[in-house]
């Protein structure tokens, strides 16, 4: 008993997992961002962007839409170069426009990444702890739950910003014609308008947050006791991250196409003034791909996808449990010479 009130004296506190969760975010957005930014330039080079086109920009941890513009002010895929491939385009991109352009992304997805993943992570973190107190240690439901509940929540709190940050983007707005055009959308749609886009994100997000977190507990617990290790080390926390991304990017993937599907269609009509098809429930934009690609079409993309969520996965989940593992041990130090 004394050595179980030890350690939640050592527990770390809900402004250390805060912390803990911006340095995973800040470091996987740095690793994450120059693939992205290669990945976008290749398309555009194949297929320039139009004005007014967008598309869905992705760091791993979460997507934004990029609206494009004529071409003057977003880097990262106004200069369409002659790339042969992946590698060439990293060089090229290095030799040419310096090595600050493959981070040309980076300020518009920190702005979403950080809130987003410090919701998700710190509730992941408060829920596991509540419901492990209800429900016993090693309920198997406790992952499942945490992880549902904890993404629905960063999502329903992100999803207002993401539209507010992609019109500001567009638009070029000053904050006072920003309030003017979200209280005119407020008066004129509803309250409701701000989350357009919300379901196909949490359709694809829980599911995603449910499969990751209930394998990761347990390949963590496997290799833990493989190792004989009390908790996870560095790798262990980044093999784990890695195999539970992959396998929850494999079978979400078809929420994927139809997310990125309607939130493009669907800012194009905003944006190009081009009146939304009737087609808008997940399930008609399922169907419709099916009609159109066949069932391959929902699997569009594996590949990339699985490039960039199992290293986003296992970079922000190592580094999370790195930044908790610190403040534990600096608890522990502090709880022994008060």
């Amino acid at each position: 008993m004394a050595e179980m009130s030890d350690s939640s004296l050592d527990k770390t506190t809900i402004i250390q997992q805060a912390i803990a969760s911006c340095c995973g975010a800040i470091i996987t957005s740095l690793f994450v961002t120059p693939l992205d930014v290669i990945k976008t330039r290749l398309q555009a080079q194949s297929n320039p962007f139009p004005k007014g086109k967008c598309f869905v920009y992705s760091n791993g941890l979460m997507d934004h839409i990029c609206v494009c513009e004529n071409g003057d002010s977003k880097a990262w895929y106004k200069k369409p170069g002659h790339f042969k491939g992946t590698l060439d385009a990293f060089v090229k991109i290095i030799q040419i426009e310096g090595i600050k352009s493959l981070w040309s992304g980076l300020p518009p997805t920190l702005v979403m990444a950080l809130p987003t993943t410090v919701i998700y992570f710190t509730c992941y973190d408060q829920l596991s702890e509540a419901l492990k107190s209800r429900l016993g240690k090693d309920d198997e439901h406790i992952p499942v739950l945490a992880g549902s509940l904890s993404r629905f929540g960063s999502v329903t709190v992100v999803s207002p910003l993401e539209l507010i940050r992609t019109r500001m983007q567009y638009r070029n707005l000053s904050y006072k014609q920003l309030y003017r055009c979200v209280s005119n959308k407020v008066a004129t749609d509803g309250w409701f308008s701000l989350w357009r886009g919300w379901s196909s994100t949490v359709l694809r997000d829980v599911p995603f947050s449910a499969i990751y977190w209930y394998n990761y507990e347990h390949f963590k617990k496997m290799m833990c006791k493989e190792v004989g290790a009390h908790e996870p080390t560095f790798f262990i926390a980044f093999t784990s991250g890695a195999a539970s991304g992959s396998i929850a990017a494999v079978i979400t993937l078809p929420f994927d196409v139809v997310k990125t599907h309607r939130q493009t269609e669907l800012w194009e009509s905003e944006t190009l003034k081009i009146p939304q098809r009737d087609c808008t429930s997940t399930w008609a934009v399922m169907r419709k791909i099916v009609a159109k690609n066949g069932i391959t079409g929902l699997f569009a993309g594996i590949v990339p996808r699985l490039f960039k969520v199992a290293p986003a996965c296992a970079i922000m989940i190592s580094t999370y449990e790195y930044g908790k593992s610190f403040f534990s041990h600096l608890n522990e130090k502090m709880n022994q010479h008060p």
